[in-house]
């Protein structure tokens, strides 16, 4: 009993917090992420506090007529994006929005609406032992900073360490994949193997030429003097 006791506690570990309360000045952006094999899912959730809402909305109602538009949005979430940093095995990845989701203006004017942005990013392959990173710095002098990780789906994929500043810009995680995929080739190697069919390339076209010429200057029979 305390030994499934202490496995689910383990597990609400890695789920992430409510982001219910929060501090009426402060800009409070909670971000979930899940480990896949080839790629990393991840979802921000934005809540701006009542004192802090108009500088929130400012930044995306860029013509100020109290309406925030598809385009808005879109721009929005990408500048929220650009502000992000996540790493595996110290190499950043390119991050990419898949959706966004804004809450009514007039609920995020009383701290109730939120704004919900879920992106990914592609995972090259690698060992076994892998680590990621995440930083956020958004509207950092009002923000408010969480993150956590979900249970992996994938039973192949454990997560053994996580680690956090105390502002929680900064996230690492530390996992095991028992089924590693394997790295794409250096592209070192692949300009050393271009290289040798560079040069495989011209010495097969000198051989032919050489035959080719040996071919042409061979006198034929009717040329020969008996």
């Amino acid at each position: 009993m305390k030994a499934r006791q202490a496995a689910a506690g383990a597990i609400l570990l890695l789920v992430p917090s409510p982001a219910h309360a929060h501090r009426l000045d402060e800009y409070l952006q909670a971000t979930t992420i899940s480990v896949e094999e080839d790629r990393v899912e991840a979802q921000i959730r934005l809540v701006p506090g009542v004192a802090v809402f108009p500088v929130v909305f400012r930044a995306i109602d860029t013509n100020s007529d109290g309406v925030i538009a598809d385009a808005e949005q879109r721009a929005y979430a990408e500048r929220v994006l650009r502000d992000l940093s996540l790493r595996i095995d110290g190499h950043r990845l390119p991050l990419r929005l898949v959706a966004s989701k804004f809450g009514a203006v007039e609920e995020m004017k009383e701290g109730r609406g939120e704004i919900q942005i879920d992106f990914d990013a592609a995972v090259p392959g690698g060992g076994p032992d892998r680590r990621l990173t995440f930083e956020n710095h958004h509207q950092s002098r009002i923000a408010a900073y969480l993150v956590n990780c979900r249970v992996p789906r994938d039973p192949d994929i454990r997560i053994t360490t996580q680690d956090r500043n105390y502002e929680q810009s900064f996230y690492a995680l530390d996992y095991v994949q028992a089924r590693p995929r394997p790295a794409p080739p250096s592209l070192a190697w692949l300009r050393g193997v271009r290289a040798w069919l560079g040069l495989a390339t011209l010495l097969l076209f000198g051989r032919l030429a050489v035959v080719w010429r040996r071919h042409q200057i061979r006198p034929s029979a009717k040329s020969l003097v008996p």
